[in-house]
């Protein structure tokens, strides 16, 4: 009987609450007195059951007493291989460290304790993940913690809330009451999206933004997916707006192999030219993400149109030369002619 078949046989044994001597159980499991006990060693020390041997009685039993002070005593209802266990760890270890602003650390580190602990197999061990394993996390803000709670919480139990909000744009704060439809984790950063009663519309919200929240006793409104998609998720990027249309960008030889490669927008459109540059189409409805990404690959990104993004980028282009040499401004627009 392979071990696993064994320990779910212990498992059933035990659920039941009997006392089993050492002969009961070997004759139960067919298998040696010491391959007995390392079985009910690992069940004691790495599963967490409360195996003990009633000298009394004779025999083996689950403590009765951990059960009544609220103590997980129930074997694990799936097991897992070795293999598993390290995809499930190095999935949290990725998200511990994607995981910035710490949100979901405490809520997950009780579960990857014990899975660690089985882990006492084979040539790695589970530490090595730490070591071998880098997840680099840029550009993520700080969130509070009892505010992302709070924010969570009325998401799921479909309630209202009252928040105090920072725009950064105007650099000042206004209470609102909102109905929250979802949360968006994007770009390392958490994002509400929800209805505002105040402006009596579908609003996205950054939630490290958020200074206070008081979640009501009032039913929050549902708003439906299709409607959210079209209102906060047509366009490109995090921010917002109801007119879509669509950028063609054109991608030097030596980037095209990188961005051909990359996810901009679900929806994006993109092929290799014969000179081996590559073309992009993709939506965007508000087009202040969508410059600041332009402007990473320059100079071997061209804006075909819209002629209004074009502008936006050169003129962009245009201020950060001017701020950055002031001297030489005119020299660098200006060409040759300006030098002499």
């Amino acid at each position: 009987m392979a071990q696993t078949d064994r320990l779910y046989r212990l498992k059933h044994l035990f659920d039941t609450g009997r006392c089993f001597s050492s002969a009961a159980l070997l004759a139960q499991l067919e298998v040696s007195h010491a391959t007995l006990k390392r079985d009910i060693a690992l069940l004691q020390d790495r599963m967490n059951c409360p195996i003990f041997f009633d000298r009394q009685e004779g025999g083996y039993r689950l403590d009765a007493s951990r059960q009544s002070i609220g103590t997980q005593y129930e074997l694990p209802g799936h097991w897992f291989s070795a293999d598993e266990i390290y995809a499930v760890l190095t999935m949290q270890h990725l998200v511990a460290n994607l995981d910035a602003s710490g949100l979901l650390g405490q809520h997950i580190e009780p579960l990857m304790k014990r899975l660690t602990s089985l882990l006492d197999v084979g040539d790695h061990k589970g530490d090595d993940l730490t070591r071998r394993i880098r997840v680099q996390t840029l550009g993520a803000r700080p969130v509070c913690l009892p505010n992302f709670q709070a924010v969570g919480a009325a998401l799921l139990s479909r309630q209202r809330i009252v928040i105090n909000y920072h725009a950064r744009t105007a650099n000042e704060g206004s209470d609102r009451i909102l109905s929250p439809q979802r949360m968006i984790h994007y770009r390392s950063n958490w994002y509400l999206d929800a209805w505002c009663h105040w402006r009596n519309a579908l609003r996205r919200f950054s939630v490290d933004l958020i200074t206070h929240v008081r979640v009501q006793e009032d039913m929050a409104i549902d708003v439906p997916e299709a409607e959210l998609d079209a209102a906060l998720g047509s366009g490109y990027g995090i921010f917002s707006g109801t007119q879509v249309q669509w950028a063609t960008l054109r991608f030097a030889a030596d980037r095209a192999r990188w961005v051909a490669a990359e996810t901009w927008h679900p929806k994006q459109e993109g092929h290799f030219e014969p000179d081996g540059s590559y073309l992009l189409r993709l939506p965007y409805t508000d087009p202040r993400e969508l410059v600041m990404d332009v402007l990473r690959h320059v100079p071997e990104v061209d804006v075909l149109g819209p002629p209004e993004l074009r502008q936006m980028v050169v003129e962009k282009l245009r201020a950060a030369i001017e701020k950055m040499s002031p001297s030489s401004s005119g020299e660098l627009w200006g060409g040759q002619d300006h030098a002499k």
